[in-house]
């Protein structure tokens, strides 16, 4: 068995959701692997991080028809952090931008989240609740001595309880805390020893992206380049872009500024970071790789540069459609990645069916999102499915709709012929 992890870990446990979007009932996507004693599954024991006594998954992913609600998790995610990072920022004229599920009088109920994870080798369960005007409620506990215990609690009128000695003269905090703020938020804002901890956690370890982007900082992303460029190469290689090498150089480049000379618009030189790509068929000719490569071949660039820094720094991230336009192959390259590294986690969506592959992931890894006959999102795992064995072919039975997540839709030819000729 795969050793305890030594360094101090930053991890996802849990993540629930309620009321946001096409999300109603609440749901949850659980990273603690679940008891699966099989051959398979100790086959695939580099999916999981082992955590005290506890066995975390390192990727979750989330398949399942067009508008079922998977970019609607993310979108979540995304709301949920900005909410934590900003809040202490917003003002008595702030709305906040979601919409909570808009059938059945849900616009009315709280929406919710909660996470619950690991930083610095303690876990903690984060809450809140809002409405689009106010913060409703929101509380923190934490797990000491593996057992939990308050932090705070705060409720809609705004009744605050705490925990002993944990939060330095936190109503000072409350003071400054108003409807629109979380009290997390704020506390980190007024250097709160502990609030701070968990503030840089999710500013710094668990991130959400709708699209990807490179490493912030252009020496972050030289040294990570440097580092890790036989990896890239390797996934170039993968991808068959017929690429032999990569450089780095930073050139000057010459742009107008701000400042205007009598009538002339003064200009000056501009230094640009340029990656420069060399081929198999003639190596002494340069490419650059933002003007003159294919937009998959920079898509799987910065995604790597993306996923090295999540490696790099032991990073939780959510991805949506991570794999879009690219080689299945590709998929399967980045999730060896994140399988390969010691404590990094990545939840993902994906239409790519050849990642539902029990040979790839764990039953409990592989998420299916469906929207039921209500328009309201669930989401369960292929572990529910207790009839389903490793032998079979989930793929297949994914496909056949053995577990209900793709469309139903009539689109032969006969149906679209009486469309095109009513």
């Amino acid at each position: 068995m795969q050793k305890s992890y030594k360094i101090a870990c930053k991890m996802i446990l849990k993540i629930e959701l309620e009321n946001f979007f096409s999300i109603r009932d609440r749901i949850k996507i659980d990273f603690r692997a679940a008891n699966i004693n099989t051959a398979l599954a100790r086959e695939l024991s580099h999916n999981v991080i082992h955590w005290k006594d506890l066995a975390v998954l390192k990727t979750v992913g989330l398949f399942g028809p067009n508008a079922s609600g998977k970019s609607n998790i993310v979108k979540a995610l995304v709301f949920c952090l900005r909410t934590i990072l900003y809040s202490h920022t917003h003002n008595e004229g702030t709305t906040f931008d979601f919409q909570p599920f808009k059938f059945d009088g849900w616009q009315e109920r709280p929406s919710g989240f909660l996470i619950d994870f690991v930083c610095d080798d303690v876990e903690y369960e984060y809450a809140f609740t809002l409405s689009r005007q106010r913060i409703l409620s929101e509380s923190l506990y934490y797990y000491p001595v593996g057992r939990r215990a308050k932090i705070f609690t705060r409720d809609s009128d705004d009744n605050y309880t705490f925990g002993t000695a944990v939060i330095v003269k936190p109503s000072d905090v409350v003071t400054n805390t108003g409807r629109k703020t979380l009290f997390l938020s704020r506390a980190s804002s007024m250097n709160r020893e502990i609030a701070q901890k968990l503030y840089r956690y999710f500013l710094h370890h668990f991130e959400a992206q709708t699209n990807i982007v490179r490493p912030d900082g252009e020496q972050i992303t030289i040294d990570f380049f440097n580092k890790y460029k036989p990896l890239i190469l390797k996934a170039l290689e993968i991808c068959d872009t017929d690429i032999t090498d990569i450089e780095v150089r930073r050139e000057q480049a010459v742009f107008p500024s701000f400042t205007v000379v009598g009538n002339e618009v003064k200009m000056e030189n501009v230094d640009l970071l340029r990656f420069k790509t060399f081929h198999r068929h003639r190596h002494d000719i340069l490419f650059d790789l933002n003007l003159e490569e294919s937009a998959g071949t920079r898509k799987l660039f910065h995604a790597l540069l993306l996923l090295l820094d999540v490696v790099h720094n032991r990073k939780s991230v959510i991805m949506d459609e991570f794999d879009t336009g690219f080689h299945t192959r590709l998929a399967d390259f980045i999730l060896d990645l994140i399988h390969a590294a010691d404590a990094s986690q990545l939840l993902f969506t994906s239409h790519n069916t050849n990642l539902i592959d029990v040979k790839r992931l764990r039953r409990d890894q592989i998420l299916f999102v469906n929207k039921s006959s209500e328009g309201t999102t669930e989401v369960y795992s292929l572990y529910d499915f207790k009839d389903f064995r490793e032998n079979m072919d989930a793929e297949k039975g994914y496909l056949q709709g053995r577990f209900d997540a793709v469309p139903y839709v009539d689109s032969s030819v006969s149906c679209l012929r009486q469309l095109l000729n009513p």
